[in-house]
């Protein structure tokens, strides 16, 4: 972007600066601290000039919003059209206490749903399995069945909500009980919104819930990829989660470059299937965390979108420019928030809502302040609410398009971020012999994300301990004064409730309708065949969470066993 002249001319001044400006003051005063890096400990330069950025091809490199390749964002106006969906994590006990605090999100002006489900369902086990005893409803809601799907959505018009769900190893069935409640209810199919997370591999590499081995897991996720291109096209049927990577320990780069894998490696499955990838990669979402550090997660975001737009148009001849398009949900960084201080929370999830909103995301969860100690209360949900609205409406920050691009240190920050994220993805591309899915789950065999995560977290945590990260009330700025707040309690009757609700259930359904639902969903899983048709009839008969999911575990052997969790 400038001429070889001009950055001589810019060199020779930036000389003459430090000795004549610099120089003495930093003789006189010093520095605070030696060297600065972000959270990722990766290191900013004091001063970032045009010669910085000067590779920039401004047209390949940045072009503009809504155009190739996306750096400045995937929509041309972005929220001068509108603002992101301001969508908060909830759920908790019952599907009526959840239903409930729903309706109030959406009184406050919140504008799309997410549904947090307890460690049962997240597991595909019933509230009264015995493995289930004390955690039902505890972090999140309890769901077992159809019924307690619609009484989750009560009262709320599945054609005008969209909805996320948090869920993997179980996403299938909570997907078909969607769909199924909509059929129930006379909604076409097509007019559902939302989306599933169901991203097993990262599941593999982070977060550790899982119930089937790797392999056919990534089976399950591209019979849903199937059939929402097929059944539910506005339903974006997996969720690829940087998210759980990075709260796990991971850099930003490594989030970036991990989930970015996983992403590749789903994309490459589907087209083994046979699916056409204009036809199933405008369905495909991400999902990132945002943490302290401003211009790296802003940097971090943009080098996302750039090198979604080139893989997909390089490696797997996307056409579609919506095939080349990276939308995103973003999340505040739960591991930074402290139970020390609580409200300083709300001064940290305000950078990192900002910095999401900089960098161009398409929907927003605020963490509440309370959350390092217990499910969010109502007061501080609001607080978290109203961080996104007042962001949205008052900082002016939703009022221009990139408004960080252009930046000497943010471009030089995106150019560094899309050269390490991309050197990652080639390790893992190459670990699969040129194919990132066996790449991806090659790595997860030979404990590759392990232990690039778990030596990222060990040396962040050595950092924070001798001082040189400063957490401000944990390691700096100590208080003695008690500054919890008051909590949310799950109310303990909660599991007794669910567990009569589930025997009311069984003893009102068709055994025989059941049995041969389950049995028919057993020939489909051993034919090969997409399973979900199959699910979303189990459903409908009353079949449970842990039904179907203890067929396919007697199919495919269970993971749990296999890695000697009981």
């Amino acid at each position: 972007m400038y001429d070889e002249e001009d950055l001589e001319a810019i060199r020779e001044d930036k000389e003459r600066w430090a000795d004549e400006t610099l120089d003495p003051v930093l003789d006189r005063h010093g520095e605070r601290q030696e060297n600065f890096a972000t959270v990722s400990n990766l290191e900013v330069d004091r001063l970032y000039t045009p010669e910085d950025v000067s590779d920039i091809d401004y047209d390949e490199d940045l072009g503009f919003p809504g155009e190739e390749p996306y750096t400045r964002g995937v929509y041309p106006t972005m929220y001068r059209g509108r603002t992101w969906t301001m969508r908060q994590f909830a759920g908790f006990g019952t599907a009526e206490e959840t239903n409930e605090r729903f309706h109030y999100l959406v009184d406050e002006g919140q504008t799309g749903l997410s549904t947090a489900f307890d460690m049962p369902t997240l597991m595909g086990i019933d509230s009264d399995d015995p493995m289930a005893d004390g955690e039902v409803g505890k972090e999140g809601v309890a769901v077992d069945t159809l019924r307690d799907m619609e009484i989750l959505f009560d009262g709320i018009d599945l054609e005008d909500v969209s909805t996320s769900f948090t869920i993997n190893p179980s996403a299938p069935v909570i997907y078909a009980m969607y769909v199924a409640l909509a059929d129930k209810r006379g909604v076409s199919r097509e007019k559902l919104r939302g989306t599933m997370q169901n991203d097993m591999l990262k599941e593999f590499i982070a977060q550790k819930e899982w119930v089937i081995p790797p392999d056919p897991s990534l089976d399950l996720v591209t019979d849903t990829i199937e059939f929402a291109v097929e059944e539910t096209s506005n339903i974006k049927p997996v969720s690829i989660s940087g998210y759980h990577i990075r709260e796990a320990g991971s850099t930003a780069i490594q989030e970036l470059a991990f989930t970015l894998a996983d992403g590749f490696a789903y994309v490459e499955d589907a087209m083994e299937r046979g699916l056409d990838i204009d036809a199933f990669a405008p369905q495909l979402s991400f999902f990132f965390n945002s943490h302290n550090s401003l211009f790296e997660e802003v940097a971090k975001f943009r080098a996302a979108r750039r090198i979604y737009a080139r893989v997909m148009d390089e490696w797997y001849g996307a056409a579609d420019p919506k095939s080349k398009q990276l939308k995103f949900h973003t999340q505040t960084a739960g591991q930074s928030l402290t139970a020390q201080q609580p409200l300083n929370n709300v001064a940290r999830v305000t950078v990192q809502a900002l910095a999401g909103v900089l960098g161009g995301t398409q929907s927003l969860h605020t963490n509440s302040y309370d959350e390092a100690l217990a499910l969010p209360s109502e007061q501080a949900v609001r607080v978290a609410l109203r961080t996104q609205q007042i962001i949205a409406e008052e900082s002016g920050a939703a009022d221009i398009v990139d408004p960080l691009g252009g930046s000497f240190a943010v471009e030089s920050l995106t150019d560094e971020t899309e050269a390490k994220a991309m050197a990652y993805i080639e390790e893992i591309r190459e670990m699969g012999d040129g194919s990132v899915r066996d790449g991806v789950l090659e790595g997860i065999e030979q404990g590759y994300f392990h232990r690039e995560i778990q030596d990222a977290s060990f040396e962040y945590q050595e950092r924070v301990e001798e001082g040189e990260e400063t957490v401000v009330g944990v390691n700096a700025y100590e208080s003695d004064e008690d500054t919890k707040p008051e909590m949310l309690h799950v109310d303990e009757g909660v599991q007794k409730r669910q567990r009569e609700r589930l025997t009311e259930v069984k003893a009102d359904r068709d055994d025989a309708a059941v049995e041969d639902a389950l049995d028919t969903l057993g020939e489909v899983v051993e034919s090969g065949e997409n399973a979900m048709p199959a699910i979303v009839e189990a459903v409908k008969v009353g079949t449970t969470m842990g039904e179907i999911m203890e067929l396919f575990e007697r199919r495919h052997g269970s993971y749990r066993e296999t890695v000697g969790v009981a």
